[in-house]
């Protein structure tokens, strides 16, 4: 066997241990940028809490983290090691943009540099016990998004598409890629709707898996991420899209 498998399986050895205290492990994810990952994981995180279960959330997206904006969790927080995730509103979260000086400072990583962030955010921090990490995924197939495949037992992928059809086709990539390395999908999430599923709908078909709700197109979710507000938070109609969503991943 190469030694690189065998590095990368004491790796997810050594992670599977770090992280037993976790019992559900779900990423957000698509291929396509703009269509509302982090929007998603963020309500679905915080939905998640109201439900009564704790959870913490993790910005895999390292080059370009936008949980800490979302949130308006604002200014350089400790980088000791072991790494310990900041706990905001009960949400245990960790992100790069944790570790810099300006929100708007440039993360110029090769492919590498971010794979290892990855494995430090999974192996040498500090999460405890948890129900739910909720895992925002940079764009893309391949490192973020192919290393945590490699080396995280997760549930499954929840995919995120707007009812357009480039970006179900990019959501569909995603799901192959999932597929192809064993992982579930967990179904589909419609940002930007009408209340009809559009887009989803055409990637759930081609997946064979369900979708698990539409989020209407509202300006109100640009207006409470500038604010630092979640949307569940703040508004009924947004909370409840997400709660139902949320029954259907949880059962």
């Amino acid at each position: 066997m190469h030694p690189s498998i065998l590095q990368v399986i004491e790796q997810k050895k050594n992670i599977r241990q770090k992280l037993c205290g976790i019992k559900h492990r779900i990423g957000i994810y698509s291929a396509k940028g703009g269509v509302g990952k982090t929007t998603v994981a963020v309500n679905t995180a915080y939905t998640l809490k109201r439900m009564g279960f704790k959870v913490g959330l993790l910005d895999a997206d390292i080059d370009c983290p936008n949980v800490t904006l979302f949130l308006g969790v604002e200014g350089r927080f400790s980088d000791e090691y072991p790494l310990k995730p900041v706990e905001h509103d009960g949400i245990k979260i960790l992100s790069t943009a944790m570790f810099l000086d300006e929100a708007s400072k440039p993360i110029v990583w090769r492919g590498p540099l971010i794979g290892k962030m990855i494995r430090e955010f999974l192996e040498n921090a500090e999460w405890g016990e948890l129900d739910y990490l909720i895992i925002d995924l940079s764009p893309g197939t391949s490192d973020a998004p192919l290393s945590l495949i490699q080396l995280l037992d997760l549930d499954g992928f929840v995919l995120v598409t707007t009812p357009d059809r480039v970006a179900a086709v990019n959501a569909l990539r995603s799901g192959l890629m999932a597929k192809r390395l064993n992982t579930a999908v967990l179904g589909v999430v419609e940002t930007m709707s009408d209340g009809t599923p559009k887009g989803s709908a055409t990637v759930a078909q081609e997946l064979k898996c369900d979708v698990l709700g539409t989020i209407k197109f509202s300006r109100k979710f640009s207006e409470f991420a500038d604010a630092g507000k979640v949307p569940v938070d703040e508004d009924d109609e947004i909370r409840q899209e997400f709660i139902s969503i949320l029954k259907r991943i949880t059962g």
